[in-house]
Parts: structure tokens; C-alpha cells; sequence
């Protein structure tokens, strides 16, 4: 029994170690679902900014754009590129074999991403690209240390350098790095930028699980139904049983 008692505990080190480490603190995204103008803009800097590389395998163009409000001429005219319909999923054009070439490993797809890290993760990791000259697309991410792929927003957001916890003098250790800061602006304010980010997260949130507002909605529902079928039953076994002695 103390032997597995022992095995037990080695098994359960790795997970508690890892859960002991704490990251950067995360920005509040502050999205809202229930946004449709902010949801339409998301999809929108998805489909020009990120869909190059990245894509929504389980989302249809057509159930997107009756989601969120999307007439079919302005789906096929902004949001649907090359040959695809609006039947089909929101994929991309770039070969598997293709990415891993270019980036080192494949590139994912990201209808679940909120739901696998969070929508504040999302946030604060497009909000905290900075220069890397050591890393192959000479940046790098708080949130996401040694990450293998390009700043795609830095035209709109600028370009961020590291701070590090002791100052300058730190320079060269990832391990070090808690902020950064804005160096060399874009071609959008901070304020803008933000804005834009929230949208991108408020999008891929309902990406990752379209029928949240609706199931809560339901679980509304329900929770009435059971209260009353409570109050009924109530009553009911008060009548039953008001002659039992």
C-alpha cells in the first residue's frame, strides 16, 4: 500500500510542478457575445490579417455569417477569398508539409483556441509581440516565450521592445522579461489597436463554441422550470401526505 501511495505521488510531481509556475499576468480582454458589430469586425481582421496561415476548421462560412448578421453578398465580397462557397469551412490555402517548413512546426488551427488557453490568453498574446533579434522572425511574445511565428499586426500595432525585471542590464533572458513597451508606433493608436484585438478575441471566443449565449439562455430556462416544478411538488406532497399521522 505505501509503495503505491509513493508511485502515486511521483506520477502527480510533473503536474504539480507545472502548476506551481506562474506566468505573466493576463490582460482582461473585456469581450462581449452578445456584440454582433464587435463579432462582424472580428471576423473580418480574421479573414485579412490571420486566415493566411491559420484556419477555423470546424466553422462554416454560411453558419458565421447568419450568426452574426453577415448578408451573403458582404460574406462573398469581404470575408470569402479564392474559389471557396460559403458552404464550406473557413480553412486556408497553405499545405501542412508547407508550414512546418516555413515555421518549424504546423501551423494551428484556432476554433478552439479560446477554449484551450482563454480569451484574456489570446488578448494578452496579440497585445505582446516584441523585438527578438535572436528568434528566426525577430520577435518574440510574453505570453508565449520562443514563439515561431511572425508579428502579423506589427504595421498596425508598432513596434514593442522587452522590459526587464532588472532593468536593462537583464537584457538577453526571456526568463527576465515582465512588459514591454511601445518603441516605434503603427499605423493605429494604442487605444485603436486595442479595440482591434478585443474584436479578433470576442470573435474566436464565438468561434470556439457558437451556441454559449443560446445554451445559457437555455440553462435560464431550465432552472425556472425546475424552481416551479419544485413549488409544485412541494404543494403536492404537503396535500398527499397532510392525512398521514
Amino acid at each position: 500500500m505505501k509503495k503505491l501511495l509513493i508511485a502515486g505521488v511521483l506520477l502527480l510531481l510533473p503536474f504539480t510542478a507545472g502548476a506551481s509556475e506562474k506566468g505573466p499576468d493576463l490582460l482582461q480582454s473585456g469581450i462581449d457575445l452578445k456584440d454582433k458589430a464587435s463579432l462582424q469586425r472580428g471576423a473580418k481582421y480574421f479573414a485579412n490579417y490571420c486566415q493566411g496561415c491559420h484556419s477555423l476548421e470546424y466553422m462554416r462560412y454560411s453558419r458565421m455569417a447568419e450568426d452574426l448578421g453577415i448578408p451573403t453578398d458582404e460574406l462573398q465580397e469581404n470575408l470569402i477569398f479564392g474559389d471557396a462557397k460559403p458552404t464550406d469551412h473557413m480553412t486556408n490555402a497553405i499545405r501542412p508539409d508547407d508550414g512546418e517548413k516555413w515555421f518549424g512546426t504546423k501551423i494551428p488551427d484556432l476554433t478552439l483556441v479560446t477554449r484551450w488557453r482563454s480569451p484574456d490568453w489570446v488578448y494578452t498574446y496579440l497585445k505582446t509581440f516584441y523585438v527578438d533579434d535572436s528568434r528566426p522572425y525577430g520577435v518574440n511574445n510574453l505570453v508565449f516565450p520562443k514563439v515561431g511565428m511572425p508579428h502579423a499586426l506589427v504595421n498596425l500595432q508598432g513596434v514593442q521592445k522587452p522590459v526587464y525585471a532588472g532593468g536593462e542590464h537583464a537584457a538577453g533572458s526571456e526568463e527576465h522579461v515582465v512588459g514591454v513597451e511601445l518603441v516605434e508606433p503603427g499605423e493605429l493608436t494604442p487605444k485603436e489597436y486595442d479595440n482591434m484585438v478585443r474584436d479578433i478575441t470576442n470573435f474566436l471566443t464565438y468561434v470556439g463554441e457558437p451556441m454559449k449565449l443560446e445554451r445559457r439562455s437555455l440553462g435560464l430556462y431550465v432552472l425556472l422550470f425546475l424552481g416551479l416544478m419544485f413549488l409544485v411538488s412541494y404543494y403536492l406532497k404537503k396535500e398527499f401526505w397532510k392525512d398521514v399521522h
